[in-house]
């Protein structure tokens, strides 16, 4: 069921697909969509009440919400929570969604019993990285032509299509639903600072699933775990950083021994 919710007056779009298990909420990356998590989702539903959200600024939530702050996105998945009345929840994140998770983990110890972060860590993103990102957004050849051409550009394959299901088909071609200067203005807090005093304070079971080629150097890894030394982490053999796509079911599958041994129905 397509639900959308309002927080501040921010309108936020959420997939609830039902369930009577336990409860996991799905977060997608920067500039991703909800539905990248849909073959994941369709496997995690028959033991657990799947939701999917568009984040702030992404899909069919609000386009330009004034606040992009990580407060605010942290406000927002307390608030699905709470709308949604899902109780104590799994957190499950890629990328800048896996940071939210992470952080609301941190901040709601209350509302979280496990968390899985895809692809994120807790240090800070480099001021190059975030004009890299900017760059890349730029080079988009919008509107696309055709949804072929979205997809070749945007990776081919897996990644490709799961990227270009989030754009928007108008009369004259295929846009994206986001803007990049907002998704540029989300980093912006994550070029001054770590995260490390958050990633000390979660309490709750944690898996950590890396790509084979991914994005956690082996000095940010050594040190997620000297602080947590409990936190389980998994490689994924011939992956990169959007693994949630090329191997959804590989995933789904160690998300769900995870929550299986760390969640009490």
């Amino acid at each position: 069921m397509n639900r959308i919710l309002t927080r501040d007056g921010v309108r936020l779009a959420c997939h609830d697909r039902g369930g009577d298990g336990p409860a996991v909420l799905l977060l997608h990356g920067l500039a991703g969509h909800s539905g990248e998590w849909d073959a994941v989702a369709s496997r995690l539903s028959p033991r657990h009440r799947v939701i999917t959200l568009d984040q702030r600024g992404h899909g069919a939530s609000e386009r330009r919400p004034a606040d992009v702050s990580r407060a605010a996105y942290i406000a927002d998945v307390v608030a699905v929570i709470d709308q949604l009345a899902l109780g104590r929840v799994s957190l499950v994140g890629q990328s800048y969604g896996a940071h939210a998770a992470m952080l609301t983990a941190a901040a709601h110890p209350e509302l979280v019993e496990a968390l899985v972060l895809v692809e994120a860590g807790p240090a800070a993103t480099t001021p190059e990285t975030v004009a890299e990102i900017g760059s890349w957004f730029a080079s988009w050849p919008v509107p696309f032509a055709s949804w072929e051409a979205a997809v070749e550009f945007l990776g081919g394959g897996p990644v490709g299509e799961g990227w270009a299901a989030g754009l928007e088909r108008r009369d004259d071609g295929w846009w994206p639903r986001f803007d990049a200067d907002v998704m540029v203005a989300s980093l912006a807090e994550n070029t001054g600072r770590g995260w490390w005093p958050e990633w000390s304070a979660i309490a709750c079971p944690t898996l950590a699933v890396l790509a084979q080629e991914t994005i956690i150097d082996e000095q940010q890894l050594a040190e997620m775990l000297r602080l947590r030394p409990n936190t389980e982490v998994v490689s994924v053999p011939g992956t990169t950083h959007d693994l949630h796509l090329e191997r959804p079911g590989e995933l789904a599958e160690l998300v769900e021994g995870f929550l299986g041994a760390a969640v009490k129905a």
